[in-house]
């Protein structure tokens, strides 16, 4: 016997070394690495960081002055007589400066600047929608390897059963309807087993493709069993949807204020030069020039500018209410999802395993008839699995509350 061990113990040594380069290729993930790389590659993350580039190139636009004409002007020119040709008109060049008035510059900043918010704002709300997505995934990765693992237990624990339900028949001490019964019970764990496998590639190709990791991938999740952890994410505020409904607020109100301006007509003013004819004598143009707002005085754009301002503020206390709605719902999921998690991860839990391993000795020794193992084994299985439930649920309930406060980072720290 003591050769065996040590035969034994040098076979998995072996392996070990064997299998160890590897192991060593393999890094696992963890979530805030797949948050990461979620964030890098995410296409709507990268179309809201390009509306925030052009909102901050729009910010430069906006408080630019117009540009100056040059203007270049040849009067009685072209005609007959002493007028054939150019050399006998008179030339004229001239600049032009538009002036804008009541500060419509300032007002276009301000839009500008209000609008870049927004702009900013959705790039923190891409970051939360795809730190949410992410770890949706990762929970559910998480959550379909210990359903796997609960799989293939009650597998293993099918064969075993079938094992002893044909020894015990061969041996005259059961009926062989028991091990047709075991042999059902191996089939369906089987087919249970099928599905979670199935289930968990599924899920690792998810976590694939929001991080653009290479399969297989590998996971670390030791928060997913600790159901009170220290680092869970605790923040609070009006959350990234009502920020950006401020932000439309302010934006309207910053246009309205531009409408209000753009109704002041603004002033050209123009200098130059003219020579006259063939002669060396020059004389100084100037000239002012106002528009007269007579078809558009600018009160339908201010009109409509006031309207939008009205919708985004009604637009912004919608959202407030629906806001305070949903915290208050997703703090409810987050204390039923705790408590579930604790009540199932517990006594239950503990009572169902310990019941099945009375059932199986009993069984064995001929002690426990065969429905009592079934039965332990089943309501065991099921208590894993309901406790891995629990612990998803409990998860993705603290995310999604985490999302709705607008935080764009891990909800656990690895």
């Amino acid at each position: 016997m003591r050769v065996k061990i040590h035969v034994s113990v040098a076979a998995l040594l072996v392996i070990c070394a064997a299998a160890r380069p590897a192991l060593a290729e393999v890094v696992a993930l963890t979530l805030s690495e797949a948050v990461a790389k979620a964030q890098l590659q995410a296409p709507h993350l990268q179309g809201a960081s390009a509306a925030l580039r052009a909102a901050d190139a729009n910010m430069q636009l906006s408080g630019l002055r117009p540009n100056p004409t040059l203007s270049v002007e040849a009067d009685n020119v072209m005609g007959s007589g002493r007028y054939a040709g150019f050399g006998a008109g008179e030339k004229t060049v001239s600049l032009s400066m538009p002036l804008e008035l009541a500060g419509k510059r300032g007002a276009r900043v301000r839009v500008a600047e209000a609008e870049r918010t927004a702009a900013a704002i959705g790039v923190r709300t891409a970051q939360a929608d795809a730190t949410l997505r992410v770890t949706e995934a990762f929970i559910a990765l998480a959550a379909s390897e210990r359903r796997l693992l609960v799989a293939r237990t009650s597998h293993d624990l099918a064969e075993r059963a079938l094992i002893v339900a044909q020894e015990r028949v061969r041996a005259g001490k059961a009926s062989p309807i028991e091990e047709q019964r075991a042999g059902v019970l191996r089939i369906n764990a089987a087919v249970r087993l099928g599905k979670a496998t199935r289930a968990a590639e599924l899920a690792r190709t998810t976590i694939a493709r929001h991080t653009g990791a290479s399969m297989p991938v590998t996971i670390a999740s030791a928060w997913f069993e600790q159901i009170e952890r220290g680092d869970v994410t605790t923040v609070s505020g009006q959350g990234l949807e009502f920020a950006a409904a401020e932000a439309e607020v302010a934006a309207a109100n910053a246009r309205v204020d531009a409408a209000r301006r753009d109704r002041v007509p603004d002033v050209t003013l123009s200098a130059g030069m003219r020579r006259y004819g063939e002669s060396s004598d020059k004389a100084a143009v100037l000239s002012l020039s106002i528009p007269l707002p007579l078809f558009n005085p600018g009160n339908a754009g201010l009109a409509r500018s006031q309207a939008e301002y009205e919708r985004a503020d009604a637009a912004r206390s919608v959202v407030a209410l629906a806001f305070e709605q949903s915290i208050a719902q997703a703090d409810g999921e987050v204390a039923d999802a705790l408590a579930a998690a604790g009540a199932a991860n517990g006594p239950a839990l503990a009572a169902a395993e310990e019941a099945a391993r009375i059932a199986r000795i009993g069984y064995v020794e001929g002690k426990f008839p065969q429905f009592e193992l079934i039965e332990a084994e089943r309501s065991v299985a099921e208590t894993r699995e309901a406790a891995v439930d629990a612990l998803a649920a409990l998860h993705t309930a603290r995310a999604r509350l985490a999302w709705l406060q607008g935080y764009n980072s891990p909800i656990y720290k690895d």
